[in-house]
């Protein structure tokens, strides 16, 4: 299985987190934030990204503000104030999920 399989679950996750902690990003600035922030080693694709931006713009996560940057239109998104709540509830889930996952894979964090 390749190793991007493991993180196609946690992508809205991701993007939540960076708007939360960046105020307002546009794509390619998130593809790139991810890389920076994990050495290379998760490399967000466009093809996956924009779906999981409209996904949540379409579900009232985000708001989009397009300007003019350099002769072109580029599409900032920002967090609403449900996907700020979102933001607090899918980091949460991701936690539980690390802990479970450790858990599985760890005897030395297993409970009892």
């Amino acid at each position: 299985m390749k190793k991007s399989n493991l993180y196609k679950g946690s992508l809205t996750t991701i993007i939540l987190k960076l708007l939360n902690e960046n105020d307002r990003m546009y794509g390619y600035e998130i593809t790139q934030k991810v890389k920076e922030l994990t050495n290379g080693e998760l490399k967000i694709t466009e093809g996956a990204l924009y779906p999981s931006l409209h996904k949540l713009e379409s579900e009232g996560y985000l708001d989009v503000e397009v300007l003019k940057v350099d002769n072109r239109m580029r599409k900032y998104y920002k967090l609403t104030e449900s996907g700020t709540k979102e933001t607090a509830n899918k980091l949460s889930e991701l936690e539980q999920y690390i802990a479970t996952m450790r858990a599985l894979v760890n005897p030395k964090f297993r409970m009892g």
